[in-house]
């Protein structure tokens, strides 16, 4: 990947490791986000490819969506849960033949997950392979992306659907976000051709925001195994269901669904203060010196300040403020998500 780099450096990259984390004007890029098109080198996430005659099989008895009904050419988020239904991975799940599929997470999860996964693939006919090194990830997004790919390319796909884009795959996310696949050798091509038509090189920061902004949690490993998929809200993304047949952690998961247990949501919130970190804990007067929640993903706001996603107490947000690290910390202002989250059921004890 390092011509792949050096490409970028060309185009005016800065680099953080492997993270190209902008383009000479991060002010600019979020604000070209908030009110335009960016593209953005997606590096830190990665692509694993599962495949086989069993792969099908295999996913559907480890994940939370129902992947035998997933169309070849769509995708879905969905998770995979360890056995007392505790997220460990969350991914969108991209189809691409009859016993083909892509996962698209985390970086740094990647091998642990390929790894763990592969424990349980046993005499299945399956193979799980990390194809990061070959495909390249480019993510386009912002309130123009769909115009700049409809005039790059003809049309802009659908929520969750996928076009050939160039020598690529482009699949539309939730949030006006694109992700295209091409493999190493068209990347270059592909990036100057979005680029020509509107969309504005920008640093993985602006990615990150666009991800929070849309409501959509991203797992990394500070805050694996903590949390069940509805306190992520992927009930409400449609990355559960509840009319498949036995995976793993899906007991509660389906109890807590049909028997009111659930006492913290996903929120959105603005902070006057630098992202937090995955981890950090949310705090409120009504609770003490007891942290009432979780951030999960954070990013640099247009305009200043932090916008994050975080796992907070019922209870917390509808009668308290909330403080970022402490009660006395940061204010962390709540923000409409951009999707309805079912109401709440009646609050029983909470599941260990």
């Amino acid at each position: 990947m390092s011509s792949w780099t050096d490409f970028l450096r060309a185009r005016g990259a800065s680099f953080d490791g492997a993270v190209a984390t902008g383009f000479g004007d991060p002010a600019a890029e979020l604000a070209a986000a908030r009110d335009g098109a960016v593209l953005c080198d997606l590096a830190p996430l990665a692509l694993l490819g599962v495949t086989g005659a069993d792969a099908v099989a295999f996913l559907q008895g480890q994940l939370t969506n129902d992947v035998e009904t997933l169309p070849v050419g769509t995708s879905h988020f969905s998770a995979w849960c360890s056995p007392k239904g505790r997220v460990l991975a969350n991914f969108l799940v991209h189809r691409t033949g009859a016993d083909a599929f892509e996962l698209l997470l985390p970086a740094s999860l990647a091998e642990s997950i390929r790894k763990r996964l592969g424990m349980f693939v046993l005499r299945a006919r399956v193979t799980i392979d990390d194809l990061s090194a070959s495909i390249v990830r480019l993510g386009v997004g912002g309130p123009g992306a769909a115009e700049c790919l409809a005039t790059a390319f003809g049309a802009a796909p659908a929520l969750h659907r996928s076009m050939s884009a160039g020598s690529g795959t482009l699949i539309a996310f939730r949030g006006g976000r694109f992700v295209a696949f091409v493999e190493a050798e068209h990347a270059e091509t592909l990036w100057d051709r979005i680029s020509a038509h509107g969309a504005r090189a920008a640093g993985f920061p602006c990615w990150q925001w666009l991800t929070v902004r849309a409501g959509v949690p991203v797992i990394t490993p500070p805050t694996q195994d903590q949390f069940i998929p509805q306190m992520l809200n992927l009930d409400a993304l449609d990355g559960i269901s509840f009319r498949k047949g036995c995976y793993t952690g899906q007991e509660i998961v389906a109890r807590t669904q049909y028997l009111g247990r659930l006492k913290e949501r996903l929120v959105l919130a603005h902070v006057d203060a630098p992202p937090p970190s995955a981890g950090e804990r949310i705090f409120a007067t009504a609770f003490g010196n007891q942290p009432c929640g979780t951030v999960v993903n954070a990013a640099l706001a247009p305009g200043g300040g932090a916008e994050l996603l975080a796992v907070v107490q019922i209870a917390a947000v509808a009668a308290d403020a909330l403080g970022l690290g402490a009660t006395e910390g940061p204010a962390a202002s709540l923000l409409p998500l951009p999707y309805t989250v079912p109401a709440p059921s009646t609050v029983r004890d909470r599941i260990a």
